[in-house]
């Protein structure tokens, strides 16, 4: 190899070159000659915990120093590489900052992996529903007023859990919300799984670490030049201790991590360090052209881009440019049909659909030339668009069922699957997500009301798939044989 290499990846391959004989694991034995999926795969970089490569759970050397750079590239205390994911960050972290059985206030549209450390520790959660943007049917920001309103209602919270930014890229108010968690002696933890690139060049806006929050979880690989997998948790302050953290990560990730996903990340903060604001430039570049080109779009309209501004969403505090959310209301195309569009006629593929809109992720990877493909294409879609006859009207709020029984106790109860149309009145006994993003429509112990299965049936309806975890859905759902 040439050029330039990170400290890790650079040890790597003079490891690979030496003549040091591998009677340890992993099996291939770094032979990529073995198979030709090895040698494509970089097998020949692929070690475990061997002198002089540190341990990443008891980090002394190249990854202490690895993750002291990233630390210092985002402004945190302590950073603590995750390859299990942000997942297992957010596993870690609110078992760590809530412990078992306490209660957690958090946003009704956190991710999937929320509700399951919710239901490892037995927690109880306090929901807190943001409103819907009006004209596009997504949630808007939580308020800091919303959560102040918690605070005082529940001075026994452990932890306050927010997403932000959302898919979407909504961002709420972080240093007002912090400030408000911090007097009432609250810790808060920010899924930022979307968010590694925010707070790190001019121009974007300021990410979690700088808000203030107490741990944050971020994806490196969403939207900057890091393996799918790899992930960062940040430990700032002192209400949630780094040794609690570390413990709990020894927990929840592997005790195997992979060197070829710690050298991606400690390759892009190196990367980060020494060409990040350069490349952050480029990425806003692209985004500026592309606000420019799809300025004449008529019907199909795209979040705080082009024509559309966010001072026309007086619910969003702020939004991320990386997410390009494409709104389909008004007009004839679904967002499913939208998203199966651009990858039929345009070999496009978006990131993810919803009933009313599609989202394409940029990424510090995209140039002028690909989001100038992704505009012309919506240019050519929008031109051949009617408006749909009496358009419905989008969602004013989004139906957060009644918790009847703990996640838990309904999760351990007697159960059966029955139709969607002979649910109502019933417990749920598991969850029901549209994925992506993840985020459930309904929790195991509450109970199955109308404004569900409308919002279930809806969706059906637009093409957008349903998941539960009994695999039923969209045509049956678990729930508890006892009457509550």
């Amino acid at each position: 190899m040439n050029q330039h290499l990170p400290p890790l990846l650079s040890a790597l391959d003079e490891y690979r070159k030496s003549p040091a004989l591998p009677m340890h694991m992993p099996g291939h034995k770094r032979a990529a000659g073995l198979a030709d999926y090895l040698q494509a795969l970089g097998a020949g970089y692929d070690i475990t915990e061997i002198h002089g490569f540190d341990d990443l759970h008891q980090a002394e050397g190249l990854l202490k120093e690895s993750m002291d750079r990233a630390a210092g590239l985002w402004g945190s205390r302590r950073a603590f590489y995750l390859v299990n994911g942000s997942t297992c960050g957010i596993l870690a972290g609110i078992r760590a900052a809530a412990g078992s059985g306490g209660k957690v206030i958090l946003a009704r549209g956190c991710h999937k992996s929320v509700y399951h450390a919710i239901e490892l520790c037995g927690l109880k959660p306090v929901y807190l529903a943001p409103p819907l943007d009006a004209s596009f049917g997504i949630q808007a920001s939580l308020s800091p007023a919303q959560v102040q309103a918690a605070l005082a209602a529940h001075p026994d919270a452990k932890l306050l859990i927010l997403t932000s930014p959302t898919y979407e890229g909504v961002l709420c108010d972080l240093p007002a919300i912090c400030a408000a968690a911090h007097a009432a002696g609250v810790p808060v933890l920010v899924d930022e799984a979307h968010g590694a690139h925010l707070g790190l060049a001019p121009g974007w806006p300021s990410g979690a670490v700088a808000a203030g929050a107490d741990l944050v979880i971020q994806s490196l690989h969403k939207t900057l030049p890091s393996l799918t997998q790899t992930a960062i948790l940040h430990q700032n302050g002192g209400l949630v201790p780094p040794e609690a953290v570390a413990r709990q990560l020894g927990i929840f990730e592997t005790s195997s991590p992979s060197y070829l996903l710690m050298a991606s990340m400690d390759g892009c903060v190196d990367y980060l360090l020494n060409e990040g604001q350069a490349a952050f430039a480029r990425w806003q570049a692209a985004l500026a052209a592309f606000d420019r080109a799809i300025l004449p779009l008529a019907r199909l309209r795209v979040l705080c881009h082009g024509a559309d501004a966010l001072s026309q969403h007086p619910g969003i505090f702020g939004h991320d440019p990386s997410k390009l959310v494409i709104s389909t209301w008004g007009t004839s195309l679904s967002g499913p049909a939208l998203m199966d569009r651009l990858r039929r006629d345009y070999a496009i593929e978006l990131e993810m659909t919803s009933g009313d809109y599609v989202i394409a992720m940029t990424g510090m990877g995209d140039t002028e030339a690909s989001l100038a493909r992704l505009a012309q294409a919506l240019l050519e879609i929008d031109a051949s668009l009617s408006p749909a006859p009496a358009a419905p009207a989008l969602e004013t709020s989004l139906p957060v069922p009644r918790r009847v029984l703990p996640v838990d106790k309904a999760l351990s109860a007697a159960a059966q699957p029955l139709p969607f149309g002979e649910t109502e009145g019933k417990v749920s006994a598991e969850y029901l997500w549209a994925y992506p993003p993840g985020i459930p429509l309904i929790v195991p112990g509450e109970r199955v009301d109308k404004a569900f299965l409308a919002c279930c049936q809806r969706l059906t309806e637009q093409g957008v798939d349903l998941h539960s975890t009994s695999g039923g859905a969209p045509h049956a759902l678990l729930v508890v044989k006892e009457n509550y």
